[in-house]
């Protein structure tokens, strides 16, 4: 079992940044493949950016390549999403997801272990 807890959203102008944290429980974190997904009202949850585990490979949707940059410290047991030049259209509740066996990391169904989710509010 693991659990995850994210921290670091808020109320940011547009253009501005900010960095999103996911602490997890567990031993095994390292080898975990982990996820950022967002949903807005009204909306579908969908992928942000996610990092496999040991290799450490990125992915990222097209709406945030350049902007936002996922990376996680194993010693910490932390995977962390910076967002730089923010954007109205980023609002969203930003969950962090887990899982050890992930095909396709871009699929909600992939992951059987989420976050509460944590607010980030873009004003334009």
């Amino acid at each position: 079992q693991v659990q995850l807890e994210e921290s670091g959203g808020g109320l940011v102008q547009a253009g501005g940044s900010l960095r999103l944290s996911c602490a997890a429980s567990g031993r095994t974190f390292s080898i975990y493949t982990m996820g950022w997904f967002r949903q807005a009202p009204g909306k579908e949850r969908e992928f942000v950016a996610g990092i496999r585990g040991l290799g450490g490979s990125t992915y990222y949707a097209d709406s945030v390549k350049g902007r936002f940059t996922i990376s996680r410290d194993n010693t910490k047991n932390t995977v962390y999403l910076q967002m730089n030049s923010l954007k109205p259209e980023d609002t969203a509740v930003y969950y962090c997801a887990g899982d050890l066996r992930v095909k396709d990391i871009t699929q909600v169904y992939e992951y059987d272990y989420w976050g509460q989710g944590t607010q980030v509010t873009v004003s334009s």
